[in-house]
């Protein structure tokens, strides 16, 4: 009889670690450390400087743990998503993530990861748009005059980027596609020697960041000739935008979010997008951001899924037809 008895609380003990093994990581109380997001970019860049917002915001919806950004930037920002990839799925690890990284699953071939194979997507952030501008110097001043100029003489016209794959050459090469015309693209390696020469004239055209840009507009460095969202900008509301001037469905904007890896619990994936979604929702924020030229972003993580997805596909078709090849 003691023997039957202590077997069945061999059982019992057994079962009970089973169950507790079992149970989900977001079962426990999560957080209960501080948590990393890794910025695989720059320190001081738009990824960096956003993350940092909702960093210090994040605290208060989840728990009172501290969110610490770490900037790991390199090798078009594959070196920091990797090592997210290669992170305990437990929550306590997240990957600020761009559009960059959806151009990155077709221009980058040998990858260490695949977004969609080693991460879950968790919550958008928000979008900016950039602006296409020219040297006063370029007889262009809209979307129209633009496509008839480099009909009439395919690949005379040049336009600069910060670096192949980026948002700047992609914008390009998708107006190219979709406008049916020809025009040189000049590759830099950084934005700001792009910017120089787009401003000294040596250089005719650029995709660039709305804000970036404002001033010299203003200061007739350069002429606008439209921006680059659905809708118009509100720091440039009298540019039109390229759909609106011509391309229409034209869209290419930078825009940022939140991944973890793969296998982090459904239940503190819906927790960060709900506290996520509940600070860039928030009305003085969205004016802070306005001003800066973001759009908040608000998805479920299913919605922002399929929203990964769509963008992959659309950078890789582009892609694809312009035959780029990663430097």
């Amino acid at each position: 009889m003691k023997r039957h008895l202590f077997v069945r609380s061999l059982l019992a003990a057994g079962c009970a670690a089973g169950l507790l093994h079992a149970l989900p990581a977001a079962a426990q109380a999560w957080p209960t450390h501080p948590v990393k997001i890794i910025v695989p970019f720059a320190v001081g860049g738009p990824a960096d400087v956003f993350a940092r917002a909702l960093a210090l915001k994040l605290p208060d919806l989840l728990g009172g743990q501290a969110f610490v950004v770490e900037n790991k930037p390199g090798a078009g920002a594959v070196i920091g998503t990797d090592q997210v990839a290669k992170s305990p799925p437990d929550g306590y690890t997240l990957l600020l993530m761009s559009n960059t990284h959806t151009v990155n699953e077709t221009l980058v071939a040998n990858k260490p990861y695949e977004l969609l194979r080693d991460f879950v997507p968790v919550a958008p952030i928000n979008y900016s748009d950039l602006v296409l501008v020219a040297h006063p110097s370029v007889p262009v001043n809209n979307i129209r005059e633009l496509v008839k100029a480099a009909k009439e003489k395919p690949g005379k016209l040049t336009y600069a980027s910060s670096g192949t794959g980026t948002p700047y050459h992609m914008a390009g090469e998708l107006f190219k596609s979709m406008s049916g015309t020809s025009i040189l693209h000049i590759p830099y390696k950084g934005s700001s020697g792009a910017r120089t020469d787009v401003l000294g004239g040596q250089v005719n055209l650029m995709f660039d960041a709305v804000t970036t840009m404002t001033e010299q507009i203003r200061a007739g460095k350069v002429k606008a000739i439209a921006t680059t969202g659905k809708t118009r900008s509100a720091v440039l509301p009298d540019v039109p935008t390229v759909g609106e001037s011509g391309v229409p469905n034209y869209e290419a904007t930078i825009w940022l979010g939140l991944m973890a890896p793969k296998g982090t619990p459904a239940d503190v994936v819906n927790r960060l997008n709900a506290a996520v979604s509940k600070i860039v929702s928030d009305r003085e924020l969205q004016q802070a951001w306005a001003r800066q030229g973001a759009v908040p972003m608000v998805m479920s993580p299913q919605a922002f899924d399929k929203y990964v997805n769509e963008d992959i596909e659309k950078w890789a078709k582009v892609i694809r037809s312009a035959h780029i090849k990663a430097d």
